[in-house]
């Protein structure tokens, strides 16, 4: 899974302060910016929309061996190539989209200092951003604000030899065709239409089926078992109906994709050759096979050895992982994260995932459903060199793999907490004013600001580390994705979520060395039910329910604590000078709520019950206050801050001797568009109709 708690980073985790707390010798409270950060770096790169643009810095890269940043290099040529599949997984217009917007915003000849093609400009931008025309978090299809008339001139005045034209098509016929996809609401309103009652399979946008509705799609999984070892079956691969016969588009070397997938197989076969070790070696072996068979059972042995491969500074996640973009939870997006092992921040996770088993026996779960032996869990931290498909340009700031419940139950699972990319986030938000706006009081102030960084990252370890790794399925119940259905994801991001704030204020942080003090952890509570209940609604317009898992989860989980903490006044909304502020009364009875939701959610997924988490989410997770989310939107919009955040990628730079290699620089790009069109120049490799 990934933990993208940096919804918080930005949202209130962007209140704090840069500078991490001060005082003992605690390693929770090391900063190490000054050596391995410049601190002259400039993050913040372009804004437009709804978005901001940063850089991220890789400390350490240059002082890697030879063999280990060609490594590097090779697996995030491996993750570059695989760009092209994210688009046409969002849309099966996807790949004709950004083809299109490329062709004009690299050759259109008439004025470009106008209003509309500065309009035009940030449509790029926002389509860019979200690898597709749906908005990136919200789901909903976004459209360009020009006329359709200026559209017309825009393509007419660009080169069409650029455009992505169908054979024998003029340019009067692709005006045509392109129009309604990019300017007709009522074609792919939604990226993924997660509203219970209706066919979530048809109501969605997204590419992994076509021509079947939702029930044809259970039916043809309900033949496969997925009991015990099985795999996650349809993880790779697209539905269609074909003369009435429901069959499976399988994405692998010869199978749907293929020319990109060629590209991967090609760099991580030159990733092989320098690998660190022969359990690198064999995982990737494992991986190149997996990609030309597209066997989901050589998938998991791959996994498998991708867990045990604890020893390697250069490490890797390729290929189709997550489901949040399929409606119900089962096909999964590309996506890679290359990183190096980020030494010092390191020691953090790994003391909490060292103690995995003591929170497990210490959890408020049902004894029926705790694990009675907690299978090792790779704890680190990592500084990221490069991010693609589903993690780019916005990304998680942690990572759980892999995803298979029997893989975690019986070989664990490695959990990454990306360093470098809470850095940039962190740095960023320094000055946002979201505190001083949203703060309840002087004293939450003063704690967020002390402790507000390193309770933010405690979240996202123990989110990752001990979350998603605690609680079992009872035997005989069949896999979330079957039995919770399109509301698997939040409730496993909510059960994760709440492992991680029920241990924030336990003296168990404090007697393991990473937290200072157990009132420390309190700024996690404080910030984490402000963000729940109020500050996540810049994200979404006016109107609009929450679709988004980890948003839902949030709000789930602060609204329940809230609404059940009533009789005893635990979380209140107050009113100072006209404004809501979200204000804690007590601290001790909130963690008792937590765990008893805690408890009920490991219940809802451990006995498969689908009514009582289809309940739990809409009744808390999905509905929005109007007047309140007014109220917040007109706040925030003084503040002139963007509420989405993402990354422009480092380049890679081989230096030659020749025909050899004899080093890599690191390079930091500033210009996010020209990025994504030297990004189209050298990795599109698929055809526009796969």
């Amino acid at each position: 899974m990934k933990f993208k708690l940096f919804i918080l980073t930005v949202l209130v985790g962007s209140l704090y302060t840069s500078c991490k707390s001060t005082g003992s010798s605690n390693m929770a409270h090391t900063d190490h910016s000054s050596d391995t950060y410049d601190s002259t770096f400039q993050v913040a790169a372009q804004e437009f929309a709804d978005l901001k643009v940063l850089r991220y810095q890789v400390p350490g890269f240059n002082q890697l061996p030879l063999n280990q940043k060609l490594l590097a290099y090779y697996l995030s040529q491996a993750a570059l190539s695989g760009r092209d599949i994210i688009y046409d997984q969002f849309s099966r217009n996807g790949l004709t989209i950004r083809k299109t917007i490329e062709a004009i915003y690299s050759t259109y000849t008439g004025d470009k200092t106008t209003d509309d093609w500065k309009k035009f400009e940030v449509y790029c931008g926002r389509v860019w951003f979200s690898n597709g025309n749906h908005h990136h978090y919200g789901k909903q299809k976004f459209f360009p604000e020009i006329s359709t008339e200026y559209f017309d001139q825009l393509v007419k005045s660009s080169d069409a030899k650029k455009l992505p034209l169908a054979s024998g098509e003029d340019v009067n016929s692709f005006l045509a065709r392109i129009k309604p996809i990019l300017f007709d609401p009522k074609i792919e309103p939604k990226l993924v239409d997660l509203s219970p009652n209706i066919d979530n399979v048809k109501a969605s946008s997204v590419n992994f089926y076509q021509d079947v509705n939702q029930q044809d799609v259970e039916n043809f999984y309900s033949k496969f078992d997925s009991k015990g070892h099985a795999p996650m079956w349809g993880l790779n691969s697209q539905l269609v109906k074909k003369n009435g016969k429901v069959e499976e588009r399988v994405w692998k070397l010869g199978g749907m994709y293929s020319p990109a997938i060629e590209k991967i197989i090609y760099w991580l076969e030159k990733a092989v050759t320098v690998a660190e070790n022969p359990q690198q070696k064999k995982t990737l072996e494992l991986l190149i096979q997996y990609y030309k068979t597209g066997d989901l059972h050589t998938f998991d042995d791959y996994s498998i050895a991708w867990i045990n491969d604890t020893s390697s500074r250069v490490d890797a996640v390729n290929g189709f992982i997550e489901v949040y973009e399929d409606p119900i939870g089962r096909k999964a997006t590309f996506e890679s994260v290359v990183s190096i092992k980020d030494l010092e921040a390191t020691k953090r996770i790994a003391a909490i995932a060292k103690e995995a088993q003591w929170f497990e026996d210490h959890s408020p779960l049902m004894p029926e459903h705790k694990k009675k032996n907690v299978k090792g869990i790779i704890a680190k931290a990592i500084t990221v060199v490069m991010e693609a498909g589903a993690t780019a340009p916005s990304g998680p700031i942690g990572i759980n793999l892999p995803n298979n419940e029997w893989i975690r139950k019986e070989h664990g699972s490695k959990s990454v907490s990306l360093s470098n990319i809470i850095h940039s986030y962190n740095v960023d938000g320094a000055t946002s004013g979201m505190l001083d706006e949203f703060g309840v009081n002087d004293e939450v102030k003063a704690r967020i600001k002390k402790y507000g960084n390193l309770t933010s990252d405690l979240h996202t370890d123990m989110h990752e580390a001990i979350g998603h790794a605690s609680g079992q399925i009872n035997p005989g119940v069949e896999t979330t994705d079957k039995t919770l259905k399109n509301y698997a994801s939040t409730l496993e991001e909510a059960r994760a979520d709440l492992v991680a704030l029920y241990y924030m204020i336990d003296q168990k942080l404090v007697d393991i060395g990473v937290l200072p003090n157990v009132d420390a952890g309190k700024a996690e509570y404080d910030s984490y039910m402000m963000n729940g209940l109020m500050t996540q609604l810049v994200r979404i317009e006016p109107g609009h329910d929450l679709e988004e898992a980890h948003m839902r989860n949030r709000q789930l989980v602060a609204k329940w604590a809230y609404e059940k903490g009533k009789a005893d006044n635990v979380v209140e909304f107050v009113k100072k000078n006209g404004k809501t502020y979200v204000r804690i009364n007590d601290y001790n009875k909130l963690r008792e709520l937590f765990g008893q939701l805690l408890r009920e959610i490991q219940r809802v997924k451990s006995e498969g019950d689908y009514e009582a988490g289809k309940n739990l989410v809409e009744n808390y997770g999905v509905k929005v206050d109007p007047v309140l989310h007014k109220e917040v939107l007109d706040r925030y919009k003084k503040l002139n801050i963007k509420p989405y955040k993402g990354f422009i990628q480092p380049r890679y730079v081989p230096v030659m001797d020749g025909d050899k290699i004899i080093d890599v620089k690191v390079e930091y790009p500033d210009n996010f568009f020209a990025q994504m069109l030297e990004y189209g120049e050298k990795y599109s490799f698929l055809p526009l109709n796969n």
